[in-house]
């Protein structure tokens, strides 16, 4: 019995030390305290860019054009191919195609409304595509802290040392079937959400 209990609390240290795993949350959650002009108003900046509309744009007779001639076997909107640079978190635990059972769930089946709810907010190249999984670090608290975000999930991403855009260019580069130069300074600008000085998290 004892051993079973050693057990048991060695696998419990390990998954907390070494396997611990943040989940995607969506734009929704985001939004609740970047929407606000003493804050940045980050969501309503994003709400106006590209990167909002970036699943949706795969619905368009320029994507199904597109799909065709790269001979995918499903629309862009289900392709993986598409899906990587369009969505967040795709097949890393974030957004997945899902059936029409999932996105009709009964009225009184609030998971199934939730799980919706969640999904809807990773279609799109959501601030979870470059700040990583918010599971633990949108908590505000948690947030107050940039050392602590990143302890908490959140992605080590700067404009000053380069890292955001190596990100960037994750997505933009030659594998993307509508490629254009990329002009990191240039793009940067028009999605630019600096947080207001005096202010953290």
């Amino acid at each position: 019995m004892v051993k079973v209990f050693m057990l048991i609390v060695l696998m419990f240290f390990t998954l907390f030390a070494f396997g611990q795993t943040f989940e995607y949350v969506g734009v929704d959650k985001c939004k609740t305290c970047h929407r606000k002009a003493d804050d940045g108003e980050q969501f309503p900046l994003w709400e106006k860019s590209n990167h909002a509309n970036a699943f949706e744009t795969l619905k368009s007779e320029a994507s199904a054009k597109i799909a065709k001639e790269k001979g995918l076997t499903v629309p862009a909107y289900e392709a993986p191919e598409c899906l990587e640079c369009h969505t967040t978190g795709f097949g890393e635990g974030g957004y997945e195609v899902k059936d029409d059972a999932f996105w009709n769930p009964a009225d009184d089946d609030k998971d199934g409304a939730s799980a919706v709810k969640r999904m809807a907010g990773l279609q799109a190249i959501g601030c979870e595509s470059c700040h990583g999984p918010g599971s633990d670090y949108r908590k505000k608290k948690v947030m107050q802290s940039r050392e602590e975000s990143i302890k908490n999930g959140m992605n080590d991403i700067l404009v000053s040392n380069g890292t955001a855009e190596k990100l960037c260019k994750t997505c933009h580069n030659e594998k993307s079937p509508t490629y254009k130069e990329f002009n990191f300074e240039e793009m940067w600008q028009k999605i630019a959400h600096p947080i207001p000085a005096g202010t953290e998290g």
